[in-house]
């Protein structure tokens, strides 16, 4: 085994727009996913294979967006930082919860939202030529939508999860520590020393790996190389992350090597994810299966990647993790139990239908 780890040197900034505003790989993740969902959904619109007409798409997509940036960001509030919900500031956009350009999103908000966004498409719209029409342009059965959603959302999920592996956010759990040469699948990520607030003193809640007194005289030195008078020592060490890449080989023996993490979710949420569900849809005619298969793949994918991922640090060094497990696992086995639940109970209705002979909709229409 080739023991020398790949340096995490990634800007996670396209280019600086100025007074604090970028174009970062993060945002273009969610443009590039939002993009290839509305391709896929034209392209089976136009092909009769959905009930969304083709000029009814972008309002669907309009609909999926809103529920995929005000779930995200919600849940991320809700379940990680409460502190967003009470943040005000000066600065635009004024209320912390609305800043979306410094993070925060959980996936788990997202599917909430696009579940909501789903229910409202499956309404349909008024005709634009007949506004007070009784009659709705494609309308259909939730069942249906969420079907729909379930095939089109792993392209931005895996999207997602490369802008976080470009960021240096949600680490993996360590390989080595700092000092010790890694495997060449391990990745260092100067992200990590974050967690110094200050000569010898880590946050509590912090993941940053211990260092030796020798290696934290060799960190302060590099540090104060990025300091500028009066600063404090914390504003040396995000300006020493954010030029990594200049001082790669004196900070690679105070990085530990970690799993990528992030790269296992892409392929997972991305790949894995997309192959079953697409495959689901090819299979079954029946509204809800493609959904509920979903949600059941998701979930344990979802606890298996996080397996090597670090638990959410400001739950406290362990995480939070109750039985071994983190938030988003547990979590993730929540779902994975409503995603069997709403199986059984679509093919009882599949069942109860073809027995009854009055079923409202036995099979897909769209398949």
């Amino acid at each position: 085994m080739v023991l020398a780890s790949w340096f995490h040197s990634l800007d996670p900034t396209v280019f600086s727009l100025g007074g604090g505003f970028a174009v970062r790989w993060y945002g273009l993740s969610y443009l590039a996913g939002f993009i290839i969902a509305w391709l896929v959904m034209m392209a089976l619109a136009k092909r009769g294979k959905i009930a969304i007409p083709p000029h009814r798409v972008s309002d669907a997509l309009m609909w999926l967006i809103l529920g995929t940036l005000i779930g995200g960001r919600l849940g991320y509030a809700l379940v990680y930082d409460r502190s967003l919900l009470t943040g005000f500031s000066n600065d635009f956009p004024f209320w912390r919860l609305l800043a979306i350009n410094h993070g925060g999103m959980a996936s788990h908000g997202g599917i909430i939202g696009c579940i909501v966004a789903a229910w409202r498409i499956s309404l349909g719209w008024r005709p634009t030529d007949m506004p007070n029409s009784p009659q709705r342009e494609g309308k259909s059965s939730f069942a249906h939508i969420i079907d729909v959603v379930a095939l089109i959302s792993p392209f931005g999920l895996g999207l997602g999860r490369i802008a976080n592996f470009i960021n240096g956010e949600l680490l993996g759990k360590v390989v080595t520590p700092p000092g010790q040469p890694g495997p060449a699948w391990a990745v260092q990520f100067p992200q990590e020393l974050s967690g110094w607030l200050d000569r010898g003193l880590r946050d509590t809640n912090s993941h940053t790996p211990q260092l030796s007194g020798e290696q934290l005289v060799k960190l302060n030195e590099l540090v104060q190389l990025n300091l500028r008078p009066g600063e404090a020592w914390s504003t040396g060490v995000a300006r020493l992350i954010a030029s990594a890449s200049k001082y790669q080989d004196q900070l690679s023996p105070l990085l530990s090597s970690r799993h990528p993490s992030q790269l296992y979710q892409a392929a997972a949420d991305g790949l894995v994810l997309a192959v079953c569900v697409w495959l689901v849809w090819l299979k079954t005619k029946t509204p809800g299966v493609v959904a509920a298969w979903w949600v059941m793949v998701y979930g344990v994918l979802r606890v298996a990647t996080e397996l090597y991922r670090l638990p959410d640090a400001q739950f406290g060094p362990d995480g939070g993790r109750p039985m071994g497990l983190s938030r988003g696992q547990w979590l993730s086995v929540g779902m994975f139990a409503v995603g069997a639940a709403y199986l059984a109970y679509v093919l009882w209705r599949k069942r109860r239908a073809a027995t009854s002979h009055s079923a409202e909709q036995p099979t897909q229409p769209f398949g």
